[in-house]
């Protein structure tokens, strides 16, 4: 047979050969989806993805709620001092009303120790205290100072524990994972890599999603504790101020 008919038979050959099975580029190994992974993990880790999903939800809700809550306080506020600096006594302060300053801390001391001075003195306008009546309304003003800056900080605890806890509870199912991921090992006999790589992927993300529930807590209960605390300062201030002038007959 000649060249010719052996390239015919080779031609021949090549077409009847199904496209694909014959030698060319290795198939792509399958791909790892972490949504798979999380389904497809152990009972533990999801156990403890669901945890740390429910604590980020959680977070981010507290995060929002505190941040308009300090928003509100803190714009009330400013607008209640300018009131109360530019009144020229207590009672003309009472007698504008406090609706407006509805979300000021600092309306609701001024309203706690405006009560009691009234309460002491019967009513009786530019009568001024004496020592043990000034040091009851100080006192009066400075316990309701305590408890806003408490309703100030409310829920801001449960930050701090998300953001202390959530890590730890993340390495838990890390170390359960890759605990598993020896057993299965040992029960396989292989160390290959496609038995092993599931396993610590699925470890691996749980302490992921502990670290995204954990940072955005510990940076918000930090933005939020500096901000009650200048708050605080000031309030405290005020709360003198409050009983100060109580004491002189509300001038």
């Amino acid at each position: 047979m000649n060249a010719f008919g052996f390239a015919l038979m080779d031609a021949i050959h090549m077409l009847q050969v199904p496209p694909g099975s014959g030698p060319g580029p290795a198939a792509d190994p399958p791909k790892l989806d972490p949504m798979q992974l999380v389904l497809h993990a152990s009972v533990p880790v999801k156990l403890v993805i669901v945890v740390l999903a429910a604590f980020s939800l959680l977070c981010w809700v507290i995060i929002f709620a505190k941040a308009l809550h300090i928003a509100r306080a803190r714009s009330d506020s400013e607008r209640f001092m300018k009131a109360f600096d530019a009144a020229g006594t207590l009672d003309g302060l009472a007698a504008q009303g406090l609706a407006p300053f509805r979300g000021s801390p600092f309306a609701r001391i001024f309203a706690t120790g405006y009560d009691e001075m009234v309460r002491l003195t019967k009513g009786e306008r530019g009568k001024r205290l004496d020592e043990a009546q000034g040091v009851h309304v100080e006192s009066i003003t400075r316990r309701a100072s305590a408890a806003e800056v408490t309703h100030l900080e409310s829920w801001m605890s449960l930050l701090g524990t998300i953001g202390s806890t959530a890590p730890f509870i993340g390495l838990f199912g890390t170390v359960y994972g890759i605990m598993d991921a020896f057993l299965s090992i040992g029960n396989q006999q292989s160390a290959n890599l496609p038995v092993v790589a599931p396993k610590i992927a699925e470890a691996l993300i749980a302490t992921a999603i502990g670290l995204v529930a954990a940072i955005p807590s510990v940076m918000a209960y930090n933005f939020f504790a500096r901000r009650v605390g200048e708050l605080a300062d000031v309030m405290d201030s005020f709360a003198a101020d409050v009983a100060a002038r109580a004491k002189l007959g509300g001038i």
